[in-house]
């Protein structure tokens, strides 16, 4: 059994799309179900965006009922030691291109203190 965190400014994120998108839980609570199962994600859904070892962070779509044809998209860092899963940041693909790389590097640099 996989164990989840988030950070705030994830909390944050997810509660403004929250309120565009209302299928927006039951949506994370299917992608969490998969994760159980592939925790790196599936291949042509997912890519590994940084592998430190036993810390992946990983791009991964996630499927919005509302959205119908379009999906968001989820990073999230993949402990493999502690079995522990932490998301970093959503956002849709339309509004933002890419991820936000310097929340990554100072996740990662938090890790390393």
């Amino acid at each position: 059994m996989i164990s989840y965190e988030r950070l705030s400014t994830f909390d944050k994120e997810f509660k403004k799309l929250f309120k565009k998108y209302r299928s927006l839980n039951e949506d994370l609570t299917v992608f969490k179900d998969a994760l159980e199962l592939f925790p790196c994600g599936q291949s042509n859904n997912s890519q590994i965006v940084n592998d430190s070892g036993n810390v992946k962070i990983i791009k991964s779509r996630l499927f919005c009922r509302y959205l119908r044809g379009s999906t968001l998209r989820i990073v999230y860092a993949y402990h493999q030691n502690e079995n522990l899963i932490c998301f970093l940041e959503i956002y849709f693909k339309g509004q933002k291109e890419n991820e936000d790389r310097s929340r990554i590097k100072a996740y990662l640099s938090k890790l390393t203190k």
